[in-house]
């Protein structure tokens, strides 16, 4: 039999391990650490949609992020939200540099991949399979982890409304 602080020392691991797998995967690639891959819901009948991650280059040399693909919409660019005069405006950028030694992060209200020409609605819970090309480091097949329409990060339950 388990004693009452037994019970809840095995509670407590398991609250550490359901968080630690709810968390979105991290990958390698080369020199690269690429974080928490993710996207918002979308609602049917949408174009577009965006994708956050975090990418640190742990390398001597920088690399750039040169392409990108994820496999429900025909195209994947690069922006930034900038403000001018008091109203958002996205750019397009031909590409993103990762310095040695520095974290590029895409997030909402900033840099982001666009995702456009979606091929349907991008659900809460799912997983899109997207690529990432690097100049240095190559390509790297990766998983968005989608998550409710509001969320502003990968941790669960962050909304903003």
């Amino acid at each position: 039999m388990l004693t009452g602080c037994m019970r809840l020392f095995l509670a407590a691991i398991l609250v550490v391990l359901s968080a630690e797998l709810a968390r979105a995967a991290d990958y390698q690639a080369g020199t690269l650490h690429i974080e928490q891959p993710w996207s918002r819901a979308t609602p049917k009948g949408a174009a577009t949609a965006s994708g956050y991650l975090r990418i640190t280059n742990n390398g001597r040399e920088a690399d750039r992020l040169v392409a990108a693909s994820v496999e429900v919409a025909k195209t994947v660019q690069f922006h930034i939200t900038i403000v001018e005069d008091g109203v958002a405006k996205m750019r397009p950028l031909p590409g993103v540099e990762i310095p040695p030694g520095q974290t590029i992060e895409f997030n909402p209200g900033g840099s982001h991949l666009m995702f456009t020409g979606l091929n349907g609605a991008l659900k809460q819970g799912e997983k899109v399979q997207g690529t990432l090309t690097f100049e240095r480091a190559g390509t790297v097949t990766i998983d968005f982890d989608v998550k409710p329409v509001g969320a502003q990060s990968a941790s669960p339950g962050a909304h903003g409304h």
